[in-house]
């Protein structure tokens, strides 16, 4: 009989995980219930026949709990920031940080800290896929967000491939703003000057010193006019620091949108990929620990303080009873040749 993946539960603390492993183990993710959080993914390397670490997650419960950096969450129903913590929807004001003065900041949502339950697992001898989902998202149990979603979350798990298929409904009485995202810090070596960066956009969404996009038409720029921005052909990171959102993102024949981490010393490649949507880039300057180290390429549905922008009011509305999907995942490949 041919061995199937397993997937096992396990505890990060006092926080429930589930260990996804490949037959003949070369392949193994760890999940977080808390967030639906990735928290490892290891791709046997064929150059030292190891398990090799390819995202920076959380490493224990203190940094699950703090959220720090915000690794590998799940973002939804607002990828990045909401100016002022505020917003105006269907004619009603809504205010994420009521009372709060001073510093509003608020930013990726609130899904990445709710519980979610396994509702299906599903393992073959090549891949294992996990439904997640969670009713965490109700009237009243989030300050400034009075609607009631749905969220379920796929992973599949491959010999060389990761990939995640969330999926919002909307279970209440009244159309809802919603987008979601994904928060994954990237790892091929340490640190990431040395890797070269692949971003396939045509232009960057430009932004105030508070990083909120600028108004209208106003908010994106042609990245032959930012030079040191573009990413179009592979460019070696160096000591570029970015934390910017690329926009109008070319699809390949295949109909992927490609992103390509990339390290020419070993020949290795991440391929982050999606189907629609933007490309966020964070280089993680400003993490707690371990700066630079890692890099942020964050799949997301909508622009930074898409709440506040006439401009995605359609592509934010999911109606009652509706749903929708947002896909996304990674690959790697050993060498060029493999991919």
């Amino acid at each position: 009989m041919t061995a199937e993946y397993r997937i096992t539960e396990s505890r990060l603390g006092g926080e429930p995980t589930l260990v996804v492993c490949a037959p003949d183990d070369s392949a193994r993710a760890v999940l977080a219930l808390r967030g639906a959080t990735l928290l490892s993914w290891q791709v046997r390397s064929e150059a030292t026949g190891r398990l090799k670490e390819l995202t920076d997650g959380y490493r224990d419960e203190k940094e699950l709990l703090a959220q720090d950096g915000v690794r590998a969450g799940l973002l939804a129903p607002f990828p990045n920031r909401v100016a002022d913590a505020r917003y105006r929807y269907d004619g009603r004001d809504h205010d994420l940080l009521p009372g709060r003065h001073g510093d509003r900041l608020i930013y990726h949502g609130f899904a990445r800290e709710a519980s979610f339950a396994l509702t299906r697992a599903a393992t073959t001898p090549d891949s294992a896929r996990l439904l997640l989902h969670t009713t965490a998202v109700r009237p009243g149990a989030y300050p400034g967000y009075p609607f009631a979603i749905d969220l379920t979350v796929e992973y599949t798990l491959t010999a060389d491939e990761l990939s995640v298929d969330v999926r919002a409904t909307n279970v209440g009485d009244t159309t809802a703003p919603y987008a979601t995202g994904w928060h994954p810090y990237f790892t091929l070596s340490r640190p990431i000057d040395d890797l070269t960066l692949r971003v396939p956009a045509h232009t960057l969404v430009r932004t105030d010193a508070s990083l909120i996009p600028l108004p209208g038409e106003d908010a994106r720029i042609p990245l032959d006019d930012r030079p040191d921005m573009d990413f179009r052909a592979p460019r070696r990171l160096g000591g570029a620091v970015i934390d910017a959102c690329y926009a109008d993102l070319a699809a390949g024949p295949a109909g992927r949108i490609e992103t390509v981490l990339a390290d020419p010393a070993t020949g290795e490649e991440l391929r982050v990929w999606q189907r629609s949507g933007y490309l966020h880039v964070f280089t993680g300057d400003t993490l707690a620990r371990d700066r630079r180290a890692s890099i942020a390429l964050e799949p997301v549905e909508a622009m930074t303080d898409a709440f506040n922008r006439p401009d995605q009011t359609a592509a934010l509305a999911l109606a009652p009873g509706a749903s929708r999907a947002f896909a996304f995942g990674v690959g790697y490949a050993g060498s060029p040749s493999a991919s």
